[in-house]
């Protein structure tokens, strides 16, 4: 009896040793690849680092600066990323869902073809998608929305689509949703296609009459998970997108700084201008504003004991 009980305690510490021996691999790459990077990152954001001298300790300078001295990223960066994320991050959101809902109406082989339509763009480089994107909006009479609309009389010369401050926000909205059906579409899309039918079944016995009803009392609660994945990639990708408005007026700034991104001026200070420590306490700042959007994400659709 004592030799089964030994031998149940040493396979019981084999199964829970186990777990964590297969998790070592995952937990070092992302120490090497995520967690250290913070860490430098954060680090430096209390320097001056110009990258060739060693990095000076100057405290929450850069910190002050960035709130009370950056007048672009005051006036012009940060009013344009958060106008940027709350147009692209909800629409951008419900815009996957709705697909992906519609998709799964549809028979098996068209769904395929049809999802690998939607999912394609997120998959090709950005210069590419610019390259087309300039085509069409290309400030002379080339460009294929200034050909239509001299040939129609809509305007009388060629409109500087991608120079003007006015129209180069909205311009950057449409390109970043057309290329936006990403991993977090296809999650969706999982999602509701592993829903147990039964509970259709069983929801329009209790009173559901439409599909409109379907989606809010059955559909959206049986794939919170898949809809929480899909909220964090979309506040993720909304924060983080920054070159599609440099791809497409081919500067760094963009003009008037109309499309400047936190990670436009990041980029701008850590590469144009070789100062490090102060990029690095905008990529904290940036850090931040995501963690606390997802942090909202989360407590929306995590599911309360």
């Amino acid at each position: 009896m004592m030799q089964r009980v030994a031998h149940w305690r040493r396979q019981s510490t084999h199964r829970d040793l186990s777990i964590p021996a297969m998790l070592v691999p995952y937990w070092l790459m992302f120490l090497y690849f995520v967690g250290l990077p913070i860490m430098v990152a954060i680090a430096l954001s209390f320097t001056y680092f110009n990258t060739v001298q060693q990095p000076t300790y100057i405290g929450l300078t850069n910190y002050i600066n960035i709130l009370t001295q950056d007048t672009v990223f005051l006036r012009n960066v940060l009013p344009n990323t958060l106008k940027f994320a709350i147009l692209v991050g909800p629409m951008g959101y419900m815009l996957q869902f709705l697909l992906a809902w519609v998709l799964t109406q549809v028979p098996k082989w068209p769904r395929t073809i049809l999802s690998l339509l939607f999912y394609s763009p997120s998959i090709t480089a950005g210069v590419a998608m610019s390259v087309i994107w300039k085509i069409v909006f290309s400030g002379d009479q080339l460009g294929y929305l200034n050909n239509m609309g001299l040939s129609w009389g809509l305007v009388s010369e060629p409109v500087q689509f991608l120079t003007s401050p006015e129209y180069l926000m909205p311009i950057m909205v449409i390109v970043t949703l057309w290329a936006g059906m990403g991993i977090g579409f296809l999650a969706m899309m999982s999602g509701i296609l592993n829903i147990d039918p039964e509970l259709f079944e069983a929801g329009y016995i209790d009173g559901v009459r439409n599909r409109f009803q379907e989606i809010i009392y059955i559909t959206i609660p049986s794939m919170k998970p898949q809809m929480l994945f899909g909220a964090v990639m979309s506040i993720v990708t909304a924060f983080s997108a920054g070159s599609i408005g440099v791809d497409l007026t081919g500067t760094n700034p963009t003009p008037q700084y109309a499309g400047q991104l936190m990670v436009n001026h990041i980029e701008d200070h850590g590469i144009l201008q070789y100062d490090m420590g102060y990029a690095a306490a905008l990529s904290v700042m940036l850090l931040i504003i995501i963690a606390v959007f997802s942090r909202v994400a989360t407590r929306l659709f995590v599911e309360k004991d």
